[in-house]
């Protein structure tokens, strides 16, 4: 997902004032609490356990996160990882004969006999690559009346690449600039991890030290600054390469790593079983939102307590390809899950049909499909999002969900800044701001984005299909939404990506079709009554 509005509030030029784009750190598990006894806009899932849960049993239910990996040996989710019983683990084979071999955890769909593809470019970069050899040599004078839509179509996705490409080189060269000027003055000052009063006592010599010095004690009132420059300047010094230099470069095409048959959307057995790929931060943290182990008194505790998580990897650092979309979708069907999470999208597809049938595929096994709604600050209802629903069947709709990010305060500030929105295609708001949760090396982090808050719904999806086991998933998402927390007063947010944007101030309504942020509590009273067609065992 696209993050160059956060990294934007953080630089404008070489040096600037700083503006934090991590909010006010959150107490862990905050995503959990509920609103009215902790002051927290959670999901009430610690009040669910506590007044609802108690004593019932449940049925253990697969989760399947679509992501870009999973660490499975990672302290809090090595218990609750999905294990194919009918596979022998190591021994080359594909015992179970569902067309891949040592699929113990789950599949990776861009990966290969020898590696994994880690980055990777955007659709866009994509489709100009695929149409410059096609209108190479063709002008408005020379292209033919049945060529000219798609020329038209080309020319404005090669001036989209070459607008976020100048941006991409620019913010480069800007954090570049502020990351050297950083770096000269830690080294002045002697210490690699100072203390905010280490840096408010320092006497600049320079000009320039003293204008680090302001960002800093500015940047550090709530974070160290080892947080502070990973998270902040070194994150968004390698988001700015990896756009540069992979994510927007045409010449770029790491698929041969796979060795399929990339533009067929019919090829199905490619990949290997690395679930954890070269990068599992990103899919390991939304794991622990959905499933973290609630017993084992470490780290963090997951929404629901008796999931396993199936890991399928299809997004790399870059825009997912659409067959292994659609062919992750699948896998995780056809080995059992019940629920699916899609932490991913993306502004351009290549093959929307592929995907469109497999979510057909998913609804007619009776599989939720959870899935973020992006985190570029738009109305998806007018600008596009993939995957999406516009063009789909009512009974695929029912069973598929998409989240929005909120934040914990129950006032303007509720929707985060960054969430898309859109009152036909967004269905639920679920936190989404500073949500600490797992990554590699069994360690914890804060990250935001609707990539968090989908797996919160998740989560919720899960825990209801634990409990109660007759609901089908249309019936699951529309609980889910029929039970969300209204919200009736307005949120602000900027209208664009820029930071003198125009602020405005609309009804939470307008953002989603239920109005609400997601609540367990509700869901599960909900659930133990509905239509008479389900009772927690």
């Amino acid at each position: 997902m696209n993050k160059s509005r956060i990294f934007r509030a953080l630089l404008s030029a070489a040096v600037v004032s700083a503006v934090p784009f991590i909010a006010n750190a959150q107490k862990a598990n905050w995503q959990n609490l509920d609103l009215k006894t902790d002051s927290t806009f959670g999901i009430s899932t610690e009040k669910a356990y506590k007044e609802l849960l108690k004593g019932k049993k449940s049925t253990k239910v697969i989760v399947a996160v679509n992501d870009g990996g999973v660490e499975n040996t990672h302290e809090d989710l090595k218990r609750i990882m999905w294990v194919n019983a009918k596979e022998i683990s190591g021994n080359g084979k594909d015992d179970d004969k569902n067309g891949y071999a040592d699929d113990i955890h789950g599949w990776n769909f861009i990966g290969g006999p020898k590696e994994s593809v880690n980055f990777e470019t955007l659709e866009l970069t994509r489709l100009v690559r695929r149409d410059l050899k096609r209108f190479e040599n063709t002008t408005d004078a020379t292209v033919s009346a049945k060529d000219k839509a798609d020329f038209e179509a080309f020319k404005a996705r090669r001036a989209d690449l070459e607008k976020q490409l100048g941006e991409a080189k620019a913010g480069l060269a800007n954090i570049s600039g502020f990351k050297n000027a950083l770096d000269a003055f830690i080294k002045k000052l002697g210490k690699e991890n100072p203390t905010l009063a280490e840096i408010k006592a320092y006497k600049p010599t320079a000009e320039m030290d003293g204008r680090i010095q302001s960002i800093l004690v500015e940047q550090l009132a709530n974070v160290s600054f080892k947080d502070f420059y990973e998270d902040q300047i070194k994150e968004g010094f390698d988001y700015y390469t990896r756009q540069a230099e992979y994510n927007l470069n045409v010449d770029y095409d790491p698929r041969s790593i796979v060795g399929d048959h990339p533009n067929d959307p019919k090829e199905k057995f490619y990949g290997n079983n690395d679930v954890a790929g070269p990068d599992a931060m990103h899919g390991s943290h939304v794991a622990g939102i959905i499933a973290a182990d609630r017993t084992n008194n470490l780290g963090i505790k997951g929404v629901a307590d008796n999931v396993v998580i199936m890991g399928v990897r299809v997004t790399p650092n870059g825009d997912e390809r659409d067959k292994d979309v659609a062919n992750g979708i699948r896998y995780a069907v056809d080995n059992g899950a019940k629920v699916i999470n899609m932490s991913f999208g993306k502004a351009y597809s290549w093959d929307k049909a592929v995907v469109n049938e497999a979510m057909k595929y998913a609804a007619s096994k009776d599989v939720l499909i959870v899935q973020a709604a992006g985190n570029e600050n738009k109305d998806i209802d007018t600008e596009n999002n993939f995957p999406n629903h516009k063009d789909l069947d009512e009974k695929t709709i029912a069973s598929w969900i998409t989240v929005g990010a909120s934040g914990p305060k129950d006032d303007e500030t509720l929707k985060a800044s960054f969430s898309n929105f859109g009152k036909t295609q967004v269905d639920v708001f679920a936190p989404g701001v500073q949500i600490y949760s797992t990554v590699p090396g069994s360690k914890y982090k804060n990250l935001n984005g609707t990539s968090m808050a989908s797996p919160v719904v998740a989560g919720l999806a899960g825990l209801i299909r634990s409990y109660y086991p007759k609901l089908t998933a249309a019936q699951v998402k529309e609980i889910i939404v029929k039970s969300v927390s209204k919200v009736n007063h307005n949120v602000s947010y900027k209208k664009g990506e820029e930071e003198n944007a125009e602020s405005v101030s609309v009804p939470f309504s307008d953002l989603c079709i239920s109005g609400g942020i997601v609540n367990a509590y509700e869901a599960l009273k909900l659930a133990a009554t509905y239509n008479g067609k389900a009772t927690a065992k």
